[in-house]
This record gives structure tokens, sequence and C-alpha cells, in this order.
């Protein structure tokens, strides 16, 4: 149920610890009340002010800082709001919120809840509002532009299209149903079914995208794997630049799942070094070794790493190489630098996968497999323009959308007919908050920091 908007909020807007400046949100309808409790006085809208703040009851000062007023509805709640800019040490952050609590009507915020408010009093979208939340949370370059992408409202204006499509269909093939002594035109319901075939169509090729928005809001994820001692932690800490796995020459070292996240030319990307893949010699192992396949076939790019100069090959590993080697599969040729030079490795002609020779100790070959990792993500990853799927909450809804396309058929009672356009437009007004979604708002909000 959305939370009670006759209470006035308020919140820290900036993070936790000690720092030169903090900002403290007020929204609600006292708010410009609060900040005259405070000893402040109401300025321009939208222009700084300076104020002494001080003890509700008292003469002494908690801070001196700057406040500004934001009138509803012309504000980020659309409510009443206003900012104080103070220093940001911890006893004047707590001497201010202390005395908001004091305040009547008063209470501290929940997380997301200015932004809830703003969705609320029609302000954004659903999708604009996670946008937020994506936009506080993106970690590179390329989810931070994305998450403006979606803030500006493109998705949620596409949805929105596609929605009053529906709905125009939808009026349409009511109107055989209403006035069926009308001798309406045939025509009219033959423009119904090819407009259901033309949208079916459009969001089917939109849908079929890859999930290259998803990949990128969630980050790409790259499992190392191979058989034991062929150099998989050594090439974690190459590309991690530190030490993150232990390296040794036993085999066995690894047993579960090391992780480190980098930004790559702006893309989040997650590497996992995985244990060595062979018959376990204990439990223990057998597990990690379980860990490693499935980590292998949820990756969305693995590198299998090889020792060059095993005799054997791929013959180490305790399982077909068919299992892991497919399109998503790099084949690192490790420890090239122990070869002679007229030395070749091992016969890997029948590999049907790309295969980069590198030496993890001398550095050979790694600028080389960074750029081929680098353009492997980026042609997975969306481009800089068109609206993106960002959430499996959107495409759940999308996918539910078109499967009521799909059941439309004009030849069926046009009752039937209608009730599939209806339930494919209420599917697509789910995604923006249009209908029906008062049992997902709580989860998406509660995502939010306090404050936001």
């Amino acid at each position: 149920m959305p939370l009670p908007s006759t209470d006035t909020i308020f919140a820290c807007a900036t993070g936790p610890g000690r720092a030169a400046i903090a900002v403290v949100r007020i929204s609600g309808p006292k708010a410009i009340d609060a900040l005259r409790a405070l000893g402040g006085q109401l300025g321009e809208p939208r222009r700084l002010m300076r104020v002494n703040l001080r003890f509700i009851n008292g003469k002494q000062i908690i801070d001196s800082g700057l406040s500004v007023s934001f009138p509803g509805p012309n504000s980020y709640s659309g409510e009443d709001m206003v900012e104080l800019h103070l220093h940001g040490g911890r006893a004047v952050i707590a001497g201010i919120l202390g005395e908001l609590a004091r305040i009547p009507g008063l209470r501290p915020a929940e997380p997301g809840e200015f932004t809830r408010r703003a969705f609320d009093n029609g302000k954004m979208d659903l999708t604009e509002a996670e946008a937020v939340a994506d936009l506080i949370a993106a970690d590179t370059a390329a989810q931070q532009r994305q998450a403006l992408r979606q803030l500006s409202g493109e998705f949620g204006r596409l949805c929105e299209n596609w929605r009053a499509q529906l709905l125009r269909m939808l009026a349409h093939l009511e109107a055989f149903i209403d006035f069926p002594d009308e001798d309406l035109p045939k025509e009219i319901e033959n423009e119904v079914k090819h407009a259901v075939d033309s949208l079916e169509a459009e969001i089917a090729g939109f849908l079929a995208d890859n999930r290259r928005g998803e990949r990128l809001r969630n980050g790409f994820h790259i499992a190392i794997i191979g058989p034991p001692n062929a150099g998989k932690s050594s090439l974690l800490n190459a590309l991690a630049r530190r030490d993150v796995a232990i390296t040794a020459e036993t085999a066995g070292t690894t047993r579960d799942v090391v992780e480190v996240q980098l930004d790559l030319e702006g893309f989040p990307v997650t590497i996992a070094d995985t244990a060595g893949l062979r018959e376990a010699a204990d439990a223990v192992e057998a597990e990690g070794v379980r860990r490693a396949l499935a980590r292998a076939m949820e990756a969305d790019l693995k590198l299998l790493v090889v020792d060059a100069t095993s005799p054997g090959g791929l013959s180490p590993l305790s399982f077909s190489p068919a299992l892991v080697i497919d399109a998503n599969t790099i084949v690192v040729l490790n420890k090239v630098d122990l070869l002679s030079r007229q030395e070749q490795p091992f016969d890997m002609e029948s590999v049907a996968a790309p295969i980069q020779r590198l030496s993890v100790k001398t550095g050979e070959g790694l600028a080389e497999l960074l750029e081929r990792l680098t353009a492997e993500i980026a042609a997975r990853m969306p481009s800089e323009d068109g609206p993106l799927i960002t959430r499996a909450r959107h495409r759940a809804a999308l996918e539910e959308c078109l499967a009521a396309l799909r059941r439309y058929d004009s030849d069926k009672l046009p009752e039937l007919a209608a009730e599939d356009l209806r339930l494919a437009a209420r599917a697509l007004g789910r995604i923006t908050g249009r209908v029906d979604v008062e049992d997902v708002l709580d989860l998406i909000f509660r995502e939010f920091c306090i404050g936001k």
C-alpha cells in the first residue's frame, strides 16, 4: 500500500560519515513550517539562502548553512520541499535530524520514499523511477549512460505508445460488441487484425535483443575454466592487476569460485576463477568442479585456459570439451613462453573456438586478450541509441503482452478477442505503473537508498 502522503518526511540525502557538506531533504505539507521551526527564513523559491539553524525552543545554533525551498507541485516529489545544505559533521547531522523528529507531523523517510512520492504525484513513471535507482547504483560510464537514457522516459514513452495503440484497437473492437445491429463496416475488424499483427511483430523484435540492457545493468560475466595448473588464477590476478586468487604449483589449490569486478572500457565485468576441471580427489574438490561447470554454463563468456606445454592438450579435462566450448568460448593457450621457437603447441585445429596465445608470466599476449575481451563485450552490449529493456520485470510484462497478442484471433467471439487486447494493454500498463502495480511498488522502492 502507498505510504501516507499527509506526513512530512525528512532524511539525510548524502552518504553517511564525515564530509564537507551534507544535504537534508524535507518533503510534505509541513516542510516550510519545519524550516521556520529551526529558525530559518523562507527565501525566494529555488534560490539558496544563508540561514542559522537552531535547536527548537532555544537560542543555541546547530549550524550555519544554506536552505532552498521548492514549492509543490514544481519539485522533485511534487510536494513542498526544503533542502538544508549543512556542514557534514556527524554532530551537525544528528542535531538537525533530532530536532526535525521532534516536530509534530514529521517522520524519517523510508528508503526511496521521496521518489515514491514523485511517482504517486505523477512526476515520473515507474520506468523513470527505476532509472533513478540505476543511476545511483551505476559503477561504470556505460551503466551511467544507460540509466540516463531510461531516466529520460524513452522506454516509458514507447510502452505508453504501444498501450495507446492497443486501446484504440480495443475501442474499435468493442464497437462491434456494443452495437451489433449497426452494420459496422467489416474493414474495421480487418484493420484491427492488421494492427495487432503489426504490433505483435514490433514487440517480438524488441524482445529479441539478446538481453543487452539487462546485461549492462547487471554486469557482464566471464568464467575462467580449465584443467589444474593451467594458469587460471594467475590470469585472474593479471586481469585484476592485483593478487586476488592464491596461486601455487599444487593441483586443486582453487576449490571455490573467486570473483573480481572490473571496469573494461566503461563496461561492468565480473570475472570468476574456478576450480580445475579433473577427476576430483575428494568430496570438497568434487563440489568445486561442480560449481566450476555451473558457473561456466551461466557465464556470458568463457575463457578456457590450457597449458601450451601439456602434450595431452585438453585431455586432462574430466569431461567432453564440447560441454564448454561453444560460440561463447575463447581458448587461452597459456605458458607459450616455455615453448622453444621451433616447438609447436599440441594440435588444436579440432577446437571450434578462437585461440589466444598468452604468457601470464611475461605478459605476452595479455594486451591482445584484453582487446579481444573488450571487443566481445562491446558487441554484446547495447548501442547508445534507442530504448532498452533493463529489468526482468519489464521483460516479463512484455512477454505477457506478446502472449496475449498471439492469442488474439479475429474469428473467435468478439468478447474473447477483446479480452486478449485488454490483457495485453494491462501488461504494458504495469511497466510504467499505469495499472495494477501496488504489489510491486514496495519491492521496487525498497532498493533505493534513504533520502532519494
